[in-house]
């Protein structure tokens, strides 16, 4: 097997050095960076836009209902008719006139409400228009028909429904939320990791067959060895770059934060600030609590190994198909008719789990999808942090590699035969064949 860290050492130099990985290493975090901070510029700019909104209020009943804000100015009109207003509002250039009709009960204004202006109206200011209309209505209409609101305000009861299973652990609705973004987060990266590198591998196959540089290598090595030593050296040189992409991007995001004052990771914007708003609530305080408690249930150092391995299972598993696709065809176009059976467990792995895992993580479906190797990798990680007992970890695992042994097996046997193929497009039919050889 010398001959296998040789061609990983050699497989590894050969995708570093190339010209095309080093400036799509570099270029990738600058650009990713500069979209964003394009992004938080123009968000910045847009949450500083300063409006100044005219109230003509004919009721008298909602003037107290318009604050102003660090962005928002109300400016109120009385005794003005509808038409004056309007006028005045043009020629002051202000963003916009609401008319509040007068009418003889709180019912009766609220369908008589318009706002007009130039241009169409911001759908986030027109809300927080509504809202504040809404709830001083409300309270007026309560009053007129005798209600006590404060005694409404302190007779509402919130529930929230505490969870806790038999063995005395405590949770919440936002377990769920927490768990399903590790366990999408985890799955998504695996699949990513699969499609790019998996084509990067396929790929340089494909070259080295069609330059005739793997006759002269396949003569002194054996086609399972080459085929490994590629995995390996690919995917060493993908974590080499992904590495350098998170410390890249890491720096440029903070030189850029430093230098144009762009706030990334706090891109303000008036959907953001009701967030603010809401958190402010007493609820909020219980919310922070229960999303410390969802942290400390989920099985951080489970989640870790499990990622690793299953990671690794499966991104060896379907980086031998992609090496035994690139074996088998002269070129990228004649991948198309292999691509499809390859790509369907994929993506099946990620609807099964995006929309039945967080249903029902220890259901029948998610249960069995988990065990099944072209799936089990995406599935099983997205079902780790609901609570999955070990040896259903353990057999998901040993199906994994035994498929996975399988599948190097019959890629081999397929890379053996194909690599020294040209000039002919093969088929199913054809690569059953070869599997006889």
């Amino acid at each position: 097997m010398n001959h296998l860290s040789l061609i990983i050492k050699r497989e590894y130099l050969t995708k570093v050095k190339n010209k095309s990985f080093i400036v799509m290493t570099i270029l990738s975090p600058l650009i990713v960076v500069a979209l964003f901070s394009v992004v938080a510029y123009l968000a910045q700019l847009n949450s500083n836009k300063e409006r100044t909104i005219s109230v003509l209020d004919e009721t008298g009943m909602l003037v107290e209902a318009f604050e102003n804000t660090k962005t928002t100015t109300y400016q109120i009109i009385e005794n003005s008719s509808l038409d004056t207003a309007l006028e005045l509002v043009k020629a002051n250039k202000n963003y916009g006139l609401l008319h509040i009709p007068k009418a003889d009960n709180p019912s009766d204004i609220s369908k008589g409400v318009k706002f007009y202006s130039e241009e169409s109206p911001s759908l986030t200011v027109i809300s927080a228009l509504e809202n504040k209309i809404e709830k001083l209505l409300t309270d007026k209409q309560l009053i007129a028909q005798g209600v006590d609101i404060e005694k409404i305000k302190s007779s509402s009861i919130s529930v929230e429904i505490n969870q806790e299973s038999f063995t005395g652990q405590k949770s919440s609705k936002i377990d769920n939320l927490l768990k399903l973004a590790f366990g999408g987060a985890a799955g998504y990266l695996l699949f990513m990791f699969i499609i790019i590198y998996g084509n990067m591998i396929m790929r340089s196959v494909i070259e080295e067959k069609t330059s005739r540089i793997i006759e002269v290598i396949i003569s002194s090595v054996k086609p399972i060895q080459l085929m490994m030593g590629k995995i390996i050296g690919t995917s060493l040189a993908g974590i080499t770059q992904f590495v350098i992409w998170v410390v890249l991007g890491g720096i440029i995001l903070t030189i850029v934060s430093a230098i144009f004052g762009v706030n990334i990771t706090q891109m303000q914007s008036d959907q953001m600030a009701m967030a603010q708003d809401a958190m402010q609530s007493p609820q909020a305080e219980n919310m922070a609590q229960n999303v410390l408690i969802a942290i400390q249930n989920l099985p951080i150092a489970n989640l870790v190994v499990a990622f690793l391995f299953f990671f690794i299972g499966g991104y060896l598993l379907y980086s031998s198909l992609y090496a035994a696709i690139g074996a088998a065809v002269d070129n990228e176009t004649d991948t198309q008719q292999f691509m499809m059976p390859v790509l369907m467990p994929l993506i099946l792995a990620v609807y099964v789990g995006v929309f039945t895992v967080i249903e029902d993580p220890h259901g029948t479906v998610s249960t069995v999808f988990s065990f099944v190797p072209f799936t089990s990798p995406v599935v099983m990680l997205m079902r780790i942090p609901f609570g999955v007992p070990i040896w259903q970890q353990l057999l998901s695992l040993l199906l994994l590699i035994g498929t996975f042994i399988f599948t190097v097996w019959f890629a081999a046997k397929i890379y053996r035969v194909g690599i020294l193929m040209y000039g002919k497009k093969p088929s199913y039919k054809e690569l059953f064949k070869w599997l006889k050889y």
